[in-house]
């Protein structure tokens, strides 16, 4: 229900109170510095960014759009309806204060005394009225409808509204349907087929839409007119605007004002509009809203394409590619590369394409190893076999004594590779199983130190340890696991033992370089051949010129390499330069081992 009285005191005081304060806070200024309003701004910004990456940006903001083209529509129409409805009461209001001052005119002076001019009672401005001397304007005349019917018909003839007059007591005196040449209506013949119900179902429908919080509005009798609220505030001097809704879903907007004369009320005047009028507007409104809907509908279609076209697509295309690889493990199958795209798909791109060449390294590395295991146990077996087949033809001790040691040599030899391979085989697994922990290198090389000066190992060769920082408490963690870099270093440790002479020394350096963590193992052995730097670290090979064949595996620095890599670590080998001889040729002091880690 939209309420229009307009009572001058109540404006008066709205208008008084608009420039006085709820409360003062003069004696308070402002902070200059804290501005909440922009803290919470920047926080959202922060908060936006780092929650959402671009996809979801992409999704969300190509979702939204529909929705706030939708409300926006919505929006849009009801304000019009709801300006257009406010603009209709205001010209009725006008209009009707108008005709009441020209009725009040025309019906408390003789007409043959008085000329009514009807088109000078248009230009009559609100309060105004139009007549002779006022030397009747102290009598109570009462409306008489045959001297106001000829001005009603003049002045509501132009306009699509309906006028209504009610006496002081509320009774309707005239109405404007009821006036001869003003308003005709062709009503059906009795025999006319009721409304379908598509034409039912339009009514209900557009009878929600308006509804809304809407009265409804019913005709009442001819001595009811006090039933109208505006008629009744009209009848106690107020004017007053309603506006209701039919039983067809048509908004009608009426309107009611007091018939003065020298102050006094002789009646109400009600104008309303046709049911109609305002919904034929709201009807070409709304239709212009579906055209623009239509439109949105094809951009939202498009943006729906284009979205599927820019994730669909590509995902569909990195699926099809991982079944390839899932049929056909022996061949490398290319991984489409979207790593472009600064969102998930590239993402995803890039974790798949590192996944799969993770995938193909490791069966190659498989595929090899196993290859090389076959190959390392051949040989024994080969000579296990021949030797066992041989022994029954020995003719003497000596001979089957030289058989049965070359059996258990290669028994040994079998036992060695066969532990090496199994320790091998599980050190990726057990890697990934395991959590890197911070390892303490300097505890820990120290340790390693003091068991090989124990041990030695047969060769009498001692081992030096140094530690190279910035102070003593200076730190050499590393992330890893403790026991394989061990294992690493003590590889590195006997490899050098067994190629040092007797009573020399091997010297361990600890240091730190940069971010990482440097280990330095040199020795006075003979050196390293120099193209035998790289292959030293390949499985199964060894270079012992001193030591007899098969007494080792070939697999102690092929693990080192593996277990510095699985840390994200370096290691390679050099030699380390000796004086020059006679002659001035560049001479061999020693091999070098040098590990680098990553530091904590």
């Amino acid at each position: 229900m939209l309420d229009r009285t307009q009572p001058d005191s109540s404006l008066n005081a709205e208008d008084a109170t608009r420039g006085v304060p709820a409360h003062s806070d003069k004696g308070k200024p402002a902070a200059p510095g804290w501005r909440p309003l922009n803290w919470l701004k920047r926080a959202g910004q922060f908060f936006f960014a780092l929650s959402f990456s671009s996809l979801t940006r992409r999704i969300v903001s190509l979702n939204l759009a529909g929705l706030v083209a939708l409300v926006a529509s919505i929006l849009y129409l009801s304000q019009f309806r709801a300006g257009l409805i406010d603009a209709r009461a205001q010209s009725l209001l006008v209009q009707a204060e108008i005709i009441a001052g020209a009725i009040a005119a025309s019906a408390t002076v003789q007409t043959n005394a008085i000329t009514i001019d009807p088109d000078r009672l248009l230009d009559l401005k609100p309060g105004e009225t139009y007549g002779g001397s006022d030397e009747y304007s102290p009598l109570d005349f009462p409306i008489n409808p045959e001297r106001v019917a000829p001005v009603l018909r003049t002045l509501i003839s132009p306009t699509k509204t309906r006028a209504r007059i009610y006496d002081p007591n509320g009774s309707l005196l005239l109405d404007s349907r009821n006036l001869e040449n003003v308003l005709r209506y062709d009503l059906p013949p009795p025999s006319a087929e009721k409304p379908n119900i598509v034409e039912r179902g339009m009514t209900a429908v557009r009878t929600w839409l308006n509804r809304g919080d809407l009265p409804l509005y019913r005709e009442l009798g001819p001595e009811n007119g006090n039933g109208y609220s505006e008629v009744a505030d009209a009848l106690q001097g107020q004017k007053r605007s309603m506006v209701r809704v039919n039983s067809r879903g048509e908004v009608i907007v009426s309107v009611a004002v007091p018939v003065l004369r020298s102050r006094a009320i002789h009646g109400a005047l009600m104008l309303s509009t046709q049911g109609d009028d305002i919904d034929q507007m709201v009807t070409a409104e709304r239709l212009a809203i579906l055209k623009v809907g239509g439109v949105a509908a094809a951009v939202m279609i498009m943006l729906s394409l284009l979205l599927a076209s820019t994730i669909a697509g590509p995902v569909r295309r990195l699926a099809d590619s991982a079944e390839r690889v899932r049929r056909r493990i022996k061949t490398r199958v290319e991984i489409p590369d979207f790593t472009r795209r600064r969102d998930e798909i590239g993402h995803l791109s890039g974790a798949l394409r590192d996944m799969t060449s993770a995938l193909y390294s490791r069966i190659e590395a498989i595929e090899m190893f196993a290859a090389d295991v076959a190959h390392e146990l051949k040989n024994p077996l080969t000579s296990l076999r021949s030797a066992v087949e041989t022994l029954p033809l020995a003719r003497n001790e000596n001979s089957r004594a030289r058989l049965l040691e070359v059996i258990e040599h290669d028994v040994k030899r079998l036992d060695r590779l066969i532990s090496d391979i199994s320790d091998a085989s599980r050190l990726d697994a057990e890697l990934q199983r395991q959590d890197a922990i911070p390892v303490d290198l300097k505890r820990l090389l120290t340790t390693l130190t003091s068991v090989a000066n124990e041990t030695k190992l047969g060769h009498d060769v001692a081992v030096e340890a140094r530690f190279e920082g910035r102070g003593p408490t200076d730190s050499f963690s590393v992330p890893g696991h403790d026991s394989r870099l061990g294992q690493v270093v003590s590889n590195l440790l006997s490899n050098a033992q067994s190629f040092s002479e007797r009573g020399s020394k091997v010297r361990l350096t600890c240091r730190r370089v940069r971010a990482e963590i440097e280990i330095v193992v040199d020795d006075d052995g003979p050196g390293i051949r120099e193209d035998a730097l790289e292959r030293i670290f390949e499985r199964f090979y060894t270079d012992r010129p001193h030591q007899g064949f098969g007494q080792n595996s070939g697999l102690g620095l092929s693990i080192s390499k593996q277990i510095v890599d699985a840390h994200g670590g370096r290691i390679w080998a050099e030699n380390r330069a000796g004086p020059p001889d006679a002659d001035g040729t560049p001479t061999v002091a020693g091999a070098r081992f040098v590990v680098r880690l990553p530091a904590l």
